[in-house]
């Protein structure tokens, strides 16, 4: 395997990676909801906690993004 290739399949590796964050932010608020719609009164005591979460999700998301254009344009 020649090093062009070998680039692409991290940079295909690092989108997967960009993939799956936007499937935990979703997990993250999806879960927020159930929780605040069984016990509202508890919602805003957790609102700090979902956005936490999301933060750290996206975080992960932008690592990966920047992973990738690293790789596809830089490296």
């Amino acid at each position: 395997m020649d090093a062009e290739a070998a680039r692409m399949l991290g940079a295909g590796l690092a989108a997967i990676g960009m993939g799956l964050a936007s499937l935990g932010v979703g997990n993250v608020f999806a879960k927020f909801l159930e929780g605040a719609l069984r016990n509202p009164s508890a919602a805003d005591s957790q609102q700090g906690r979902l956005f936490i979460g999301f933060a750290g999700a996206e975080l992960l998301g932008l690592l990966a993004f920047v992973t990738m254009i690293i790789l596809v344009f830089v490296a």
